[in-house]
């Protein structure tokens, strides 16, 4: 294992953050880049990369590592850092406001003028160049913040991946995936072995978040050459919600980085027998079929379903409390779906979402994940 040091942008005298990323096998083959805690307080993510990296060290050293493999196992130092009265606030970064997961810088139009000339009848040769070219672009393109710098740390490493698996969690959820439609038939697998109860699909969701700016510049380029050149979907790019925030034991951990590693030898990444498909644990539906629930008033929130759930439409999912008036206020499910996420705060400003339920059908337009 190689360990590899990224200087981040000094955002002050004195002071400078880095990012470290492990490198695992040899470039050249596959390669799958893994990272941790994008948002900085969601610590599942950081555990099992823990757990991962044992057993990436243990495989590395029987020589059973076939191709290369990158592990961030703290993708945000900046957000990492960040605490408020002894809150740790790791979503958004105190300067700008921004959330660590949005905004990735669009390289897709510049690159695909660079290769044109060069592309040809080959999709594996098309591949190879559009992921240097592109590369080659993330890396040269100007910083003038920390943020920015942490940006484009994460991009040069994960750009050029065949699979990107991003390492989250939710307030209290099970567990879920976020993947953009067109990588779904290379996704399913990945939820199987995951156990996953849920992928929520969807074809740019907005923002630009870290695993659409992987794995979208491969279907935009497709729909830009059109018939011209071939361009296959060459990034399966994931967000893994790990359940949720306070699900950070040893057993989950150890459990999740064994089913990464046997997807990544049902892949090719790892040498050895081919494991078995498990048996889905749950389905795909579409991101705009996930409706947040809100509440409408402010008030000491009480659920009364578990994540996990099959709701009906109408189902009561929590009550609301006003402690002057002690009315009631029911919050209720307008699908039919799983009831899959839920807040972990249990007072509710008026017009907080506090749950979701993913339905089967599209409802919701425009931009689709929350802040």
């Amino acid at each position: 294992m190689q360990l590899h040091r990224h200087p981040l942008l000094s955002p002050a005298p004195g002071t400078q953050r880095e990012l470290v990323s492990l490198h695992y096998g040899k470039p050249g083959g596959q390669k799958a880049y893994i990272q941790a805690s994008l948002h900085g307080d969601e610590l599942p993510g950081m555990l099992v990369a823990h757990h991962l990296r044992q057993q990436l060290d243990a495989l590395e050293a029987a020589g059973h590592i076939t191709g290369e493999i990158v592990l961030v196992p703290m993708a945000n130092p900046i957000g990492l850092s960040q605490f408020l009265l002894h809150a740790h606030l790791g979503r958004f970064e105190l300067m700008s406001g921004e959330n660590f997961n949005r905004h990735y810088p669009d390289q897709i139009a510049a690159v695909a003028a660079a290769v044109e000339p060069l592309l040809g009848a080959d999709p594996a040769a098309n591949v190879a160049l559009l992921r240097r070219a592109l590369k080659a672009a993330v890396q040269a393109s100007p910083v003038d913040t920390e943020l920015q710098s942490q940006r484009r740390a994460l991009m040069g490493l994960s750009c050029d991946a065949d699979i990107v698996l991003d390492l989250h969690c939710d307030a209290q959820a099970v567990m879920h995936l976020y993947t953009e439609t067109p990588c779904w038939p290379d996704c399913e697998p990945l939820a199987r072995f995951l156990g996953s109860r849920l992928t929520l699909l969807a074809q740019d969701s907005g923002d630009n978040p870290f695993d659409e700016a992987c794995s979208q510049v491969w279907w935009k380029w497709k729909a830009h050459f059109g018939e011209r050149f071939p361009i296959p979907q060459a990034c399966l790019s994931v967000t893994v919600e790990l359940r949720g925030a306070t699900d950070v034991t040893h057993e989950l951990a150890a459990a999740d980085a064994r089913n990464i590693v046997d997807f990544l030898r049902w892949r090719g990444l790892i040498a050895g027998d081919k494991p078995a498909l498990p048996e889905p644990q749950g389905d795909a539906r579409p991101l705009a079929g996930s409706m947040p629930i809100k509440s409408p008033v402010a008030g000491v929130l009480t659920f009364l379903k578990a994540v996990g759930e099959d709701v009906k439409a109408g189902d009561v999912l929590a009550h609301v409390i006003d402690p002057i008036t002690a009315q009631v206020t029911e919050l209720t499910s307008p699908v039919d779906g799983l009831f899959f996420a839920r807040d972990f705060l249990r007072f509710a400003n008026a017009g907080m979402r506090v749950a979701k339920v993913a339905g089967k059908q599209a409802l919701r337009t425009g931009k689709l994940l929350g802040a």
